[in-house]
């Protein structure tokens, strides 16, 4: 799946800040202003650069656009919309008194996919996009995303909104167009339940530039007020234990290290609030959030003591079970403010990772040092300078402050379970067998039906490919939306057929599909693309640029602490030499029975991620190229980082390499071979070779005489 792989943690959003150099750490993440509790009421690219584009060019926002077509047209444009209506009455109330509000797509854990009652900025704005950001003035109404949703953005944004398209030559960022557009001295409000600490502080700092205030609304959110009843209920399901044939360590010896790690950096808790993080390291499973196996909650993790903060009706007394065996405590899941607030006030050293932790937590945590540190005063221990929670003092760990300890540093469970234990890379690879399995019983049946003229739209092929997918041992859900894009369709990068609105599949057009599954031991995610009739030479052409920059990638050697960006120019290479790219990610992490996008590794064209690749971590690959209104082309495949042994060491060091997990043909008669090297065409042999001896002993019949067929020597 095409993922945008420049941020460094979930909140660190493109549309902020772009163009800025990494933060250089350690950096003290100060108190946004918080609007008083007393005074609030309580209440509930492109698709790719295409063919000759020209990346100086500014495309006109979609509002102007439509202004013009307008304004041609002689007809006057429609009122406003009644969500924005009735959001910017609220800003004029007394108890909220804000000039502009900004709805970002997370949840309060900062996640990519979130439950339904949490997409306020998808009800809000009408984009069904996974990445977004959209902010609402008295005036004005703009909306940022990246190049993956460009066209998607285009064909669902109304005409109330102006398309910012970040990235983009000339278009500002969220930060530029707020100091731009509003007069000195406003207001901005957000939830700060929906913002890292570091982002709702980066943005704080950049519009006091024009003299602005920061206003924390965390008792309400403004999106959820005129969403009124009809917005659906919080999740409730049930969750699980994640067996330790999978999981591959117990959880007491998880939070043995996460304590080991405590001590080495001088604290005595840890809040994790990711939650494939809490999902992680205590071996459970949910499915509060659609594609990822996780659960809203939060774990407070103690030198002697772990508490989990979840709703209790979906623990099970199996579940409870498992827990109490590893010392951890259950509380409600709405109680993790007071108890942030409790171990500030006590002069607890807290471990905050302030790019996933969001700004209500940290405010709440310093709001505690704050009052600790007075108490501190008057009963005669040192104050002042040495000890102040405002004055930042530096260690090679992070940062923290000298006597309340607040470390701000990303948690000791982000690379921790990234870097997959025997146990997991086992799942990964059955499962992967499982899946191919099913594709290949899938792409037979789609083939025949097409070549007998059967009419299917993209979304039955995506309900079929599911059916397939569901009788494989261990299946539970898909682990996104299947992008099944044919023909033009093809070139939106994260498509999503409708019923309403898709197109048949066809043999005049390439088809891309892109999809991926959750299974009880492993996580898959794997593009193909295909021609079911005669592809056009710019399509081989095309294709088998995209192929190279695969096959350079996969035969990727490099030594130990490489980060993941100095390979991304491998996967491009054979594409720029013909003035062609694409506006994504080559590479995300993939969690194992986890989600399918995980950090903190990638392989991405942004240098800001220094993350180092290392043995025992999983990275997808998926060069691409979009020819805008015409098709889409990509080829992913799963990849598990592993040492390679040479017959040199230089410097001492261990290098590093690739091993596949995904196993399902590519289409040969998409490739030119006067494109491809020798080498080139003996990895496709090769890798096809593998298929066949992998996959074909879970085939029979008509699917293994198909993998039989599409796994010959080019």
């Amino acid at each position: 799946m095409a993922f945008e792989a420049a941020r460094l943690s979930p909140s660190l959003a493109a549309a902020f800040v772009s163009h800025r150099a990494p933060l250089a750490p350690p950096f003290l993440r100060r108190l946004p202003l918080l609007l008083p509790r007393r005074f609030l009421r309580a209440s509930a690219s492109s698709s790719s650069a295409s063919s000759g584009g020209d990346s100086r060019a500014v495309a006109l926002p979609s509002s102007e656009l439509r202004k013009r077509r307008n304004s041609s047209s002689g007809t006057s444009p429609p009122a406003e919309d009644d969500k924005l209506r009735s959001l910017r009455r609220l800003f004029a109330r007394p108890d909220i008194a804000i000039d502009a509000y900004i709805v970002p797509s997370q949840d309060a854990h900062q996640s990519e996919f979130i439950a339904e009652c949490f997409m306020r900025r998808t009800y809000l704005t009408g984009f069904t996009g996974s990445a977004g950001t959209a902010v609402v003035t008295k005036n004005n109404a703009a909306f940022w995303t990246d190049g993956r949703y460009f066209l998607q953005a285009e064909k669902e944004l109304s005409h109330d909104w102006t398309l910012m398209r970040s990235g983009n030559h000339g278009v500002p960022t969220t930060i530029e167009w707020l100091n731009d557009v509003l007069p000195s001295g406003c207001r901005v409000g957000i939830d700060p339940f929906l913002f890292s600490s570091d982002a709702a502080e980066e943005l704080k700092n950049a519009i006091s530039n024009k003299n602005h205030e920061l206003i924390l609304i965390r008792d309400l959110n403004l999106v959820d007020e005129i969403w009124g009843e009809s917005r659906p209920e919080p999740p409730k399901e049930p969750t699980r234990v994640h067996g330790i044939k999978y999981a591959g360590v117990d959880v007491p010896s998880k939070l043995s290290f996460v304590r080991s790690q405590l001590a080495e950096n001088g604290c005595d808790t840890v809040v994790i609030s990711m939650l494939d993080e809490v999902a992680w390291l205590l071996n459970m499973r949910g499915s509060d959030v659609p594609h990822s196996p996780v659960f809203y909650s939060y774990l407070i993790v103690e030198m002697s003591t772990a508490t989990l903060f979840v709703d209790s009706s979906k623990v099970s007394e199996e579940v409870l079970e498992h827990l109490k065996k590893a010392g951890v405590n259950l509380k409600p899941y709405e109680a993790i403010l007071s108890d942030v607030e409790r171990l500030a006030e006590k002069g607890a050293k807290l471990w905050l990772d302030s790019s996933s932790v969001n700004a209500a937590i940290v405010s709440v945590f310093r709001s505690g040092c704050a009052r600790y540190m007075k108490k501190r005063g008057k009963t005669g221990r040192p104050t002042g300078k040495e000890s102040s929670s405002d004055e930042p003092t530096t260690s090679s760990h992070g940062v923290q402050n000298s006597a309340v300890n607040g470390l701000y540093q990303v948690s000791p469970v982000t690379l921790a379970k990234s870097i997959k234990n025997e146990a997991e890379i086992r799942g990964m690879k059955n499962s992967h067998l499982r899946d191919a399995a099913a594709l290949a019983e899938f792409w037979c049946w789609l083939e025949e039906e097409v070549h007998k003229n059967v009419v299917l739209t993209e979304v039955q092929v995506a309900e079929n490919l599911l059916e397939f997918r569901r009788k494989q041992d261990g299946f539970i859900e898909t682990s996104f939306d299947t992008i099944s894009g044919y023909g033009a369709n093809g070139a939106i990068i994260h498509y999503r057929p409708t019923l309403d609105s898709c197109s048949s599949i066809g043999s005049d057009n390439l088809f891309l599909l892109d999809s991926g599954a959750q299974y009880v031991d492993g996580t898959t995610d794997i593009t193909r693309t295909v021609h079911f009739g005669e592809p056009s030479p710019r399509q081989k052409e095309c294709f088998t640029r995209v192929l190279q920059g695969h096959i350079a990638l996969d035969q990727a050697v490099f030594p130990e602490r490489t980060p993941g960006f100095v390979l991304d120019v491998l996967a491009r290479s054979s594409l720029w030499k013909i003035g062609l790219d694409y506006r994504h990610g080559t590479g995300h992490g993939v969690g194992a029975a986890l989600n399918v996008h995980e950090g903190p590794q990638s392989i991405s064209y942004r240098y800001g991620n220094l993350t180092a690749l290392q043995k025992g971590m999983i990275v997808s690959n998926e060069p691409g190229y979009y020819e805008d209104n015409s098709f889409g082309i990509r080829i992913e495949n799963l990849l598990l980082v592993k040492e390679v042994n040479l017959a040199n060491s230089f410097g001492g060091i261990s290098y590093l390499g690739f091993e596949k997990l995904t196993f399902v043909p590519i289409q040969s008669k998409l490739v030119d071979l006067s494109l491809l090297s020798p080498s080139e065409i003996n990895w496709v042999n090769e890798y096809h070779e593998q298929v066949w001896e992998k996959v074909s002993p879970f085939l029979s019949g008509n699917s293994r005489d198909w993998l039989w067929d599409n796994t010959r020597p080019l």
